[in-house]
């Protein structure tokens, strides 16, 4: 039996990682107050928030779907970098993250309402930003790309330039740790269209 696949996100970067599966899914997300402990860790803040996305929908729903929700943040430091507020919020961050290590955490919950069944993990990338002069920031601020992003940069675009090196899954970057959700998708009995046999 084919399951319902939800994705409990409107991020074009999530939809676009998603259809790299090859699956059937649909797009119905729910507006969810993304506020945290601060006591929290950052692998926790992201499994929170996931999970708050994914049970928002599945709250909203009244057919069975296996749902997934995801939340990705940028720490340096200890300290969490959320979308910069304006321009001059952006050229701060990205000064702070200029000749830096930092990581990017995403959480990923998975609610299969078929099975009455949970998954909550979180993947880590730890990604090396080159040294930006103040030439390469303005250049990248006119792009606009910086305005929506955690951390202000998106490595799928312009951003890409600047970053150096990274540790672990590139997908968790953009938002979505391709790895994890496909053996987390796996381990729930769901397998990719090519891989099914019948």
């Amino acid at each position: 039996m084919r399951k319902k696949i939800i994705l409990a996100s409107q991020s074009p970067r999530r939809k676009e990682l998603l259809e790299l599966l090859q699956i059937d899914f649909e797009i119905l997300s729910e507006e969810v107050e993304e506020s945290y402990d601060s006591n929290m860790s950052p692998e926790e803040i992201v499994e929170y928030l996931a999970f708050k996305k994914a049970k928002a929908v599945a709250e909203n729903t009244s057919e069975k779907a296996v749902i997934i929700g995801s939340d990705t943040i940028v720490e340096l430091d200890g300290e969490i970098l959320l979308k910069p507020k304006d321009i001059e919020d952006a050229i701060l961050i990205l000064k702070r993250l200029s000749g830096k290590k930092h990581r990017v955490y995403t959480g990923l919950a998975i609610i299969d309402l078929y099975q009455d069944k949970k998954i909550v993990t979180h993947d880590c990338t730890e990604v090396l930003m080159a040294e930006l002069t103040e030439e390469e920031i303005k250049f990248y601020i006119d792009t606009k790309e910086p305005m929506d992003k955690a951390g202000a940069y998106g490595i799928q675009g312009i951003g890409s330039i600047f970053v150096e090196k990274i540790n672990g899954d590139f997908f968790n970057v953009m938002g979505l740790p391709l790895r994890r959700l496909y053996l987390s998708l796996d381990s729930l009995g769901i397998s990719l269209p090519k891989m099914m046999t019948f």
